[in-house]
């Protein structure tokens, strides 16, 4: 079983397919690396594809302790996987949870990163509704502690960003529902407790954001409303970043839509190996229509 193991002792479960310049996808609280099967099967054609399951998704080692489990460490273990396997620049993309960890990653780690995508991040992010989330957060880990992962699943894969999947391809929504009913509980509730409850506001990271200079294309979903704004507030503060909205579309937008996302993603890669994805140019920036004072 291929597994790369981070600084702190824990072993990653990943798989990979392809050759060429290297992307690795970082998959949300709701999902694993299955959930990365269309982009595992596309990028491979031209990319060495990588998808991994994070700390506490199974085969993944499964930490007891909640304080193995953070924001930071979530983006440590990007790096700790593309250390693993020799690879000195990656493509990175992630959604949600995993949008998140891109973005940290960023920061973090930003020798290692040739370009990011940050999909379907925002949840809980906006500074009013901080105190509601972590509500929200520490409910959805005492539903998980109380009733097990089956009961957990069929809730969550039905809430209001979810259900334009279930919609638009029954099949798939019920493939990725009863995938998300395997995941362990013990390390779901600690990623619940550790990482999403826990992670900084992107209103807290304004500053930092502004810094950033990697490629990185902000992916969204029109009908996924916690992360239209959060959306916003990251196209006008990374300078080296575009947006893209897909219509009519919620949370889970690269299973819900894999055409539209995958097209999306590979064109934004073709930009940045081609050089073609610079930073904003400042003349865009004005409050008025004209231009003119």
């Amino acid at each position: 079983m291929p597994q790369a193991l981070t600084d702190d002792g824990v072993k990653l479960y990943y798989e990979e397919a392809g050759s060429g310049s290297a992307v690795i996808f970082v998959h949300e609280y709701a999902g694993d690396h299955r959930s990365w099967e269309p982009q595992m099967r596309f990028f491979s054609h031209c990319y060495r594809a990588i998808a991994y399951n994070a700390r506490g998704y199974p085969p993944s080692d499964v930490p007891a302790e909640v304080s193995s489990y953070s924001q930071a460490r979530a983006a440590d273990d990007i790096a700790s996987v593309l250390k693993h396997l020799g690879i000195e620049k990656a493509h990175v993309v992630g959604l949600s949870m995993g949008g998140f960890a891109t973005l940290h990653f960023g920061f973090r780690h930003a020798a290692l990163a040739r370009s990011l995508v940050v999909g379907g991040c925002g949840y809980g992010a906006e500074p009013g509704r901080r105190e509601v989330f972590r509500g929200e957060c520490e409910a959805t880990a005492k539903l998980l502690d109380e009733q097990g992962s089956g009961p957990f699943a069929a809730k969550y894969a039905v809430g209001a960003a979810r259900v334009q999947y279930q919609n638009k391809d029954p099949r798939g929504w019920r493939e990725f529902a009863a995938q998300l009913a395997e995941h362990s509980v013990k390390g779901s509730v600690n990623t619940m407790r550790g990482v999403q409850m826990r992670r900084p506001s992107l209103w807290d990271l304004v500053e930092s954001m502004k810094k950033l200079t990697i490629p990185t294309l902000i992916v969204t979903g029109d009908e996924d409303e916690p992360c239209l704004e959060p959306g916003l507030l990251m196209k006008r503060t990374i300078p080296s970043s575009g947006l893209i909205v897909i219509p009519k579309s919620g949370h889970t937008i690269n299973l819900e839509e894999p055409d539209a996302f995958n097209r999306a993603v590979a064109e934004f890669f073709q930009a940045v190996e081609n050089g073609r994805w610079g930073l904003r140019d400042p003349r865009s920036v004005t409050s008025g229509v004209l231009g003119v004072k």
